[in-house]
């Protein structure tokens, strides 16, 4: 059994990984592996984690081989001519000057999600609704063989963008492979999105294809998608076939929709004449396009390649999480948010992916613990958001499921409070490896990650990425220690975007990560390094706040409120007192009770106190106000910055990239905010 304290003091873990359980990690036969083949001086995760960053050329290989990438071999060589090109310099790639990975290395990524062949299952999709599809290895490698055929039949060649309007289902993982074995370029977003901000994504990309589905089901109702669709497709004029999947209805209308045509339909002239034939192409071809929330103007298109995203996630899934091929692993995700990408890489693994398309307390409060139960899902991964809300719903999925298959869970999105940590080891499972994570769209990773070989402290992500020089730097860009600054990464990576989308010269790219410290990749969250060589994440340093000039993280202040019972989720804002540049602000803390309550005097001075003794006065809030909702983006992620601009009377340029921007609302003119 692992060893879970009940009381937890500054010296104890929550819990650390039984010796056996070390033993037969993937970390420990990787650092075996590294000692032999490099004869380096490696022994634990730290030893091994500065010699991933000070020998990228070495530790990159290693991977590749312990993880054994697919690609095509060079007589007498490795698969590729270089490790690398550049790597001394932290920037944005340049073909000449880098950094660039792998060049001559030439690989399919779908050839490497699919490499099993066999009746292990592949694939598991489930809804709230109870619907239940299985596929095999060989035939999901099938099914995405007759859509690559359909796709090839349409003229889809190498760096064309296939996009998808899709829910968590099979089929969207279907059409991705195809499109991807053929050297597509795959794009994808949620269907909770309206019009404006479908069109503001794929018709930067003009996507030649596009799939979506007739509809979907989301806390018990019922959601039309086809005149979302008909609308996009309207305005995207550059899409020549609308694919749809039966979801809601098996025979949808598609009278409307340009080019419309079903699923079934479509593939089936391909049924006779169906394989896959992997184009191997360039290690930084493009495979995903991902964009930004889009919450301060239109998103930003991030190109990421085939090569760094399979290797990076074949580190993260095989080193820190520790996936192997029995392993069923699930992530709460849409297919709008990184993680999706993320989750259904573990195919490469040879894992099974369970998928899951709906909302997670429906139609039970406990409907995602049934699941996991059902499924003997071994990693579950959801954000920190749900485990909070499901603290606060009482579940004791520890008391009421069996979770004995159960031995990780992975936790992002937001920064996981410690007092969630303790629910996890109290109210869901005590010998359990609870893998925090932080890293982000732009890079279809994570700088902070899970160690299956240490222990877990409270409130702390375990480690740095292993080839992530990761740092805090304070103002002035020197490493900082023992306080909270700018998160960077000094060194290159390979899952670092190839491009962004129309971005010709890198000027966008280069003003989003490198302008404000000279070689360096400025992450936009605000850390802290621990001394047990984790890191705490304290929120986006654009959101951060400055009260008489003390730099606070929003977390800080979430992580203390979050525990009161009477408050289901909370947003805070700094507001400036004056127009005078340099005018000092006060912080403005928005709570959203549980139903029936009301914020009271009382109520304000519990929340006031508990800032104080557990943070600082300089955390407490100038105000506290009671608002009946909070806005997110389609992620999920709270929007500090759009109610920020409300505020301050200032536009929020694209509310489409809210899920309820009608939210914002609640928070123009609010009297409480004019004394």
């Amino acid at each position: 059994m692992g060893d879970y304290r009940d009381q937890v003091g500054p010296t104890s873990p929550l819990w650390t990984p039984p010796p056996d359980r070390v033993a037969r990690a993937n970390l420990t036969d990787f650092i075996a592996a590294v000692r032999r083949e490099y004869a380096a001086d490696v022994g634990d995760y730290r030893s091994l984690y500065r010699w991933s960053i000070t020998s990228p050329d070495r530790f990159w290989p290693a991977v590749w081989r312990f993880c054994g990438v697919i690609a095509t071999e060079q007589t007498g060589r490795e698969p590729w001519e270089a490790v690398g090109v550049g790597l001394d310099r932290m920037a944005p790639p340049d073909p000449a000057k880098g950094p660039r990975w792998f060049p001559g290395a030439r690989l399919n990524f779908a050839e490497n999600l699919l490499r099993r062949r066999d009746a292990h299952p592949a694939l598991v999709a489930c809804n709230e609704s109870g619907r239940r599809r299985e596929l095999s290895y060989a035939e999901l490698r099938g099914e995405a063989g007759r859509v690559a055929t359909a796709l090839e039949a349409a003229g889809v060649r190498p760096g064309d963008r296939v996009a998808a309007f899709m829910p968590n289902v099979s089929e969207t993982v279907i059409a991705m492979l195809a499109a991807t074995s053929l050297g597509a370029v795959w794009s994808s977003c949620s269907p909770d999105f309206g019009v404006a901000g479908v069109v503001d994504r794929f018709g930067q990309i003009a996507p030649r294809i596009l799939f979506c589905a007739d509809g979907y089901r989301y806390a018990g109702k019922e959601i039309d998608c086809l005149e979302r669709v008909a609308g996009v497709a309207a305005r995207i004029p550059v899409i020549e076939r609308v694919v749809v999947v039966p979801y809601l209805r098996n025979q949808p209308p598609l009278q409307g929709i340009p080019g419309g045509v079903l699923w079934d339909e479509w593939v089936r002239p391909a049924a006779g004449r169906a394989g896959l034939r992997f184009a191997r192409l360039p290690f930084d071809h493009p495979v995903y396009i991902l964009y930004s929330s889009g919450t301060t103007g239109l998103p930003k298109c991030m190109v990421h390649g085939a090569g760094g995203t399979l290797l990076q996630h074949q580190k993260e899934h095989v080193l820190h999480v520790d996936l192997h091929p029995e392993d069923r692993l699930c992530y709460v995700t849409t297919c709008g948010w990184m993680m999706w990408n993320w989750l259904v890489s573990a195919l490469a693994v040879g894992a099974t992916v369970v998928l899951y398309d709906g909302a997670p307390f429906a139609p039970t409060p406990d409907a995602l613990w049934t699941m996991v139960a059902n499924e003997r899902v071994t990693v579950f991964g959801t954000s920190a958001k749900y485990l909070a809300l499901a603290e606060k719903e009482g579940l004791l999925p520890a008391e009421t499921h069996d979770l004995s298959a159960l031995r990780t869970i992975l936790s992002t999105g937001s920064p996981l409070a410690g007092h969630s940590y303790d629910y996890v080891y109290r109210g869901i499972k005590r010998d359990v490896h609870l893998c925090n994570i932080s890293g982000g769209t732009e890079i279809i990773s994570c700088f902070a990650i899970g160690n299956p070989t240490e222990p877990v402290w409270r409130g702390e992500l375990q480690a740095p990425g292993l080839g992530m020089a990761v740092e805090v730097f304070d103002p002035s860009g020197a490493p900082l220690r023992g306080g909270a600054g700018e998160l960077v990464c000094t060194r290159p990576f390979p899952s670092m975007p190839v491009a962004f989308w129309n971005d010709p010269g890198g000027t966008k790219y280069r003003a989003a990560y490198f302008e404000r410290f000279s070689g360096a990749w400025r992450h936009g969250d605000w850390a802290e390094v621990t001394r047990h060589g984790g890191l705490i994440i304290h929120g986006r340093s654009d959101a951060t706040l400055n009260p008489g000039g003390v730099r606070i993280g929003t977390a800080e202040i979430y992580r203390q409120v979050d525990e009161l019972p009477e408050v289901l989720e909370s947003l805070a804002i700094g507001q400036r007192l004056g127009s005078a540049a340099g005018a000092d602000e006060r912080i403005v803390l928005f709570v959203r009770l549980r139903d029936g309550l009301a914020l009271d005097d009382a109520l304000r001075e519990r929340i006031r106190r508990r800032i104080r003794d557990s943070a600082s006065p300089h955390h407490v809030p100038g105000k506290i106000v009671q608002v009946a909702d909070i806005p997110r983006t389609i992620s999920g992620k709270i929007s500090e910055l759009a109610v920020r601009a409300v505020v301050h009377g200032l536009p929020v340029e694209n509310r489409e990239a809210l899920a309820n921007p009608q939210a914002l609302e609640l928070y123009r003119d609010l009297a409480e905010l004019r004394t």
